[in-house]
């Protein structure tokens, strides 16, 4: 995540080498930061299931703590071009002590993202990210890392299904983010024509526009959980069955959100185990990270004012982010078991568990620090200031990589 900052220097001094060309760039833009006329700066321990590929013993990344770097991050807003308004914190004059403090698990290391090497794991593949808008923030980022050694063409902008690709030319690697906050079929409750905030989820009717799209990845990365604290009503072979989050409707059966979070990470599961054309695709499910609201939420005055990571004294360990990442963890050991009983599925599933780490980042969002032409009555306290510690999630990514390749699984 961070290198030496006379290597910064470096990179800075030659960061015209590194920009994208002015019709790309306004492209990309077009897509990332749809607001008039603005513009970024340029410039684990457990026996492993035979669907898990990772050995026992390596380093478990998701215990640890923070502490402080004095190294400067690999990119700033000066060298990536790839950073949405909404992320650019430094442009938008957030103080810049979040960005000196590294990841460091208990009892061993997380190597720091090397672009150079990762782009040779990666030769030949093709990654995508699905979710949210987090799972864009991971893109983003990993955008920007790779950047500070090759910048990458665009391949595809579709703003209507919200699927972008973007290819880096000397290691052939396509890199893809689309867009899928529910995974199944999830469709707008609309009341007199006007559009609410409530979702009609159809459990049983996956989101054909990012499966339709596995068939030749190499790597997928799934995310997802930020949008089940919304009002839900659940449907099942084309029936209302009951709702999430509806007291006021009595007459239906609230399933809770945890019953609808296991429902649709199954079938999304079940959709990639089932793909054709799929052999060897390997899934990494990035484990749910929570907001940092205080004081209020979105819009009802909540901030997030802390300068520095907190201690493991301070954070909750038993709230619904816990519950959510338990779901996750316990949905890839259920697809990893089915897996075992049958031959000749070559898939296989891994976690990037990151909730630990980011709990304790309650310094790192832009709060009031961005473009509040996006939310203007609103601090974002969910999302996640490029560059930042959201890097360090790609850096569990290339751990994962590299201990794949050296047992020549991928």
């Amino acid at each position: 995540m961070f290198i030496a900052k006379e290597t910064l220097s470096k990179s800075s001094l030659h960061a015209d080498h590194f920009k994208v060309n002015s019709k790309q760039k306004n492209l990309y833009d077009e897509a990332v930061n749809p607001i008039a006329g603005n513009s970024s700066v340029r410039a684990s321990s457990e026996v492993p299931h035979k669907t898990s590929l990772l050995m026992t013993g390596l380093c478990d990344t998701s215990k640890g703590n923070w502490v402080r770097e004095t190294g400067e991050p690999i990119y700033s807003n000066l060298t990536c071009s790839f950073i949405p308004e909404n992320k650019n914190c430094q442009k938008y004059g957030k103080p810049p002590g979040y960005l000196y403090w590294r990841w460091k698990p208990d009892g061993c290391d997380l190597p720091r993202f090397d672009p150079e090497r990762f782009l040779d794991i990666v030769r030949g593949k093709k990654l995508a990210f699905v979710g949210d808008s987090l799972a864009r923030n991971q893109f983003d980022s990993l955008l920007c890392l790779l950047s500070q050694v090759e910048m990458p063409t665009i391949v595809e902008l579709n703003p209507f299904k919200k699927i972008y690709k973007m290819h880096f030319p000397s290691s052939n690697f396509t890199l893809v983010v689309m867009w899928s906050e529910f995974y199944v079929q999830g469709v707008p409750v609309t009341i007199n024509g006007t559009t609410t905030s409530s979702f009609d989820i159809h459990l049983d009717k996956i989101n054909t526009n990012w499966t339709s799209q596995l068939p030749g990845l190499d790597y997928l990365v799934i995310s997802g959980g930020n949008w089940f604290f919304r009002k839900f009503y659940l449907h099942e072979n084309d029936k209302l069955i009951g709702c999430v989050n509806c007291r006021e409707d009595g007459y239906l059966k609230d399933y809770g959100m945890e019953f609808t979070i296991r429902s649709v990470l199954r079938k999304a599961l079940e959709s990639i185990n089932s793909c054709q054309n799929c052999d060897g695709l390997i899934t990494f499910l990035r484990t749910y990270t929570t907001s940092h609201f205080e004081n209020g939420s979105w819009f009802s005055g909540g901030d997030c004012s802390r300068t520095e990571p907190m201690d493991e004294k301070e954070i909750n360990l038993y709230g619904m982010e816990w519950e959510i990442r338990k779901i996750q963890k316990e949905e890839i050991d259920r697809i990893r078991r089915f897996n075992e009983v049958g031959e000749g599925n070559k898939k296989f599933y891994e976690v990037l568990d990151v909730t630990k780490a980011m709990k304790m980042r309650a310094d790192a969002h832009p709060g009031a620090y961005y473009n509040k032409n996006m939310y203007r009555h609103a601090n974002d306290c969910l999302h996640w200031c490029l560059p930042g510690p959201v890097d360090m999630w790609n850096e569990m990514l290339m751990l994962n990589l590299i201990n794949t390749s050296s047992h020549n699984l991928i």
